[in-house]
């Protein structure tokens, strides 16, 4: 099985990660797409992460209807803070069956020459890159395991969405119902 990967803080998911995580599934070769909710980046600010648990939970609900989408808290008992070259160790181990890809925008291609052991990801996973507006080219454009694939941008931050929710707008079209609905009732990103 084909299982494309998606990381992010998803602090919180929201329609943009949905509409890209849809497209890759209908407009590629893959059987499935795994969120793998980071517990901490080692290139963001863990003080800003809401808990794990709740990022979790959010993706949950998110995609609870569609049973080709999956929630990974995969690197929450993983040690910290988590690269993807020793999370994608621990899953090839843990599912040999399946043929793990990398889901990432074109900005994050431009520093994957910067990522913990990028080589080694690069000869035994393929990477599947979606535009990025602003995003400048990278040398590794023509890689063979490199494929771009023309996934709509949706111009929407959580970090945008957060400072909505503190500003009390009222954004729920911004995420799946379920979703706005947890962070309404557990008064989430309020401060």
């Amino acid at each position: 099985m084909k299982v494309g990967l998606f990381f992010g803080s998803f602090n919180p998911i929201h329609i943009g990660h949905m509409v890209l995580a849809n497209y890759m599934l209908e407009f590629t070769d893959l059987d499935k797409v795994w969120f793998v909710i980071s517990p901490h980046n080692p290139h963001k600010e863990k003080a800003s992460l809401l808990d794990e648990r709740h990022r979790l939970q959010m993706v949950q609900v998110a995609i609870e209807a569609n049973p080709h989408l999956q929630a990974s808290n995969v690197e929450f008992k993983l040690p910290q803070p988590s690269y993807t070259v020793n999370t994608l160790a621990h899953l090839k181990e843990k599912y040999p069956e399946n043929d793990f890809v990398l889901i990432m925008g074109a900005d994050n291609l431009v520093s994957f020459h910067k990522w913990k052991n990028y080589e080694e990801i690069l000869k035994y996973h393929h990477l599947y890159v979606y535009p990025r507006h602003g995003s400048a080219d990278s040398d590794l454009r023509t890689h063979e395991k490199v494929k771009f694939v023309n996934a709509p941008q949706v111009e929407i931050s959580s970090t945008m969405l957060r400072q909505a929710i503190r500003e009390k707008k009222n954004i729920p079209y911004f995420f799946p119902e379920p979703v706005w609905n947890y962070i309404r009732e557990m008064h989430f990103y309020e401060k």
